[in-house]
């Protein structure tokens, strides 16, 4: 911990510039961070979610089965969580430009050691280092975004960053199913996007910086003369928070963060269902090939970007009444989910419609827990809200990646296929229940004042 405390030590104050380089340099360096952390996010997509979308070749070629799929897809959900939540409080206390562009080379490098090897153990291995690294990825960018941009507009800007995950996202899926159809091997989809991650790496590190008294600029808040609705002085906003305080004070305490991190577990079910088998169900059940499969990924991802945006926005015009907006996001997933089981095969269009449904309202639910987060918590204290959120997301995500895995295997074999798909979406169909009954409770909050 003293080892990181040193190499990510967060970039020292150093004194104002003049008022009229203030004036100049403030809308440069914001734009610089928001296309640093945006870009540099996105990246982070390439070399996580490659995964699913060779998981059958790889099956084949390996004589791996659904259940190792779901093991590797399970280890790393539940490495990236704790990695989250961990990496998170050390984030808070951390320059975002070396935290983040370490942790991009480390995974890039990860990933062209997982597509040169062919063994189970190792590739579990190798897969739930690279879910830990991952997890330094969000939380310096929670900290730069807060840093750079204030209350009044986190919806909006928050959004707009926030579809790097799009992105990142779908881009994966088209470029991992591609890169092994071109080149005729699983292990591409993995050599590909490492070569791109570890030149986000570098960008990161010549790009990227700490916060606006790291570069002789005055703190958000005073050069948007937008304070926290509850009053906090300056001294109090700028102040760095011990371990204890974080962790207890502005995080563990707060029963609505506990609440967040419990819809969000839920959440994540029904975000990452498609995402971590979607390919394979496409594939499976809607005769899809793998470049269609990797498309279903990218249809997902993309249908989030302009609702993401929107829906920020919007949350920002009624007051910061972000869980109202999540509840009636909910709605239509749930529509698109059963329509989705009653699709026949040779359909395909109308499935990637469906799909692109559910990215357009379940990335803006994905995106506004956080900000909720954040304007209850602050903005020096977000990495380990965040984190915390994260992990219970990702907990979501290792019992559907794991648990789907089994389902496939058990109830396969025993009732065939078609059955086994339809019981894991209505599972999903009960999930996305469980988070609208959750997030319903945070209908009326507002940020703290």
């Amino acid at each position: 911990m003293k080892f990181m405390s040193t190499i990510f030590a967060p970039a020292p104050h150093i004194p104002r510039l003049p008022d009229e380089e203030v004036r100049r340099l403030y809308p440069r360096y914001r734009w610089r961070i928001m296309e640093s952390t945006f870009l540099g996010y996105a990246a982070f997509y390439l070399v996580r979610n490659n995964l699913s979308v060779v998981a059958k070749d790889m099956e084949v070629a390996l004589n791996y089965s659904h259940s190792d799929i779901g093991s590797l897809l399970a280890v790393s959900a539940i490495s990236y969580g704790v990695g989250k939540f961990v990496m998170g409080a050390v984030s808070d206390r951390s320059n975002p430009r070396t935290f983040m562009g370490f942790a991009l080379l480390a995974t890039a490098l990860i990933n062209f050691l997982f597509g040169s090897v062919g063994s189970f153990n190792v590739h579990l291995f190798l897969w739930t280092l690279n879910g830990f690294i991952q997890g330094m990825g969000w939380p310096p960018c929670g900290r730069s975004m807060g840093h750079w941009y204030s209350e009044r507009e986190r919806g909006l800007t928050f959004s707009i960053w926030n579809t790097s995950h799009n992105l990142g996202g779908g881009v994966t899926g088209y470029l991992a199913g591609w890169a092994m159809q071109h080149w005729g091997g699983w292990e591409y989809a993995f050599f590909v996007p490492g070569v791109l991650a570890a030149i986000g790496g570098v960008y990161l590190l010549l790009r990227l910086r700490d916060t606006p008294q790291s570069v002789g600029l005055p703190p958000i808040e005073e050069y948007n003369n937008d304070y926290p609705q509850s009053g906090a002085g300056q001294e109090d906003l700028e102040r760095e928070l011990g371990t204890r305080e974080l962790l207890f004070d502005y995080v563990l305490k707060n029963k609505y963060v506990w609440l967040l991190a419990f819809a969000n577990f839920f959440a994540y079910i029904t975000r990452y269902s498609m995402l971590d088998w979607g390919p394979m169900y496409l594939r499976d059940m809607k005769e899809a090939t793998v470049v269609s499969g990797g498309l279903g990924v990218l249809v997902l991802n993309f249908g989030g970007i302009p609702s993401t945006i929107l829906f920020g926005w919007f949350s920002d015009l009624i007051g910061g009444r972000r869980g109202m907006v999540c509840v009636l996001c909910f709605i239509p997933i749930l529509v698109a989910f059963t329509a989705m089981i009653f699709t026949p095969a040779g359909f395909l269009w109308l499935d990637m419609a469906l799909l692109a449904a559910i990215g357009l309202f379940i990335y803006p639910v994905i995106n506004l827990i956080v900000i909720i987060a954040l304007d209850l918590t602050g903005k020096k204290a977000i990495g380990t809200a965040a984190g915390l959120i994260g992990l219970f997301g990702y907990l979501g995500r290792t019992v559907q990646a794991k648990g789907f895995g089994w389902m496939l295997d058990y109830f396969g074999e025993l009732w065939g296929p078609e059955q086994a798909w339809a019981l894991i979406i209505v599972t999903i169909i009960a999930c996305t229940l469980a988070a609208t009954v959750l997030m319903a409770f945070t209908w009326k909050l507002k940020p703290k004042a």
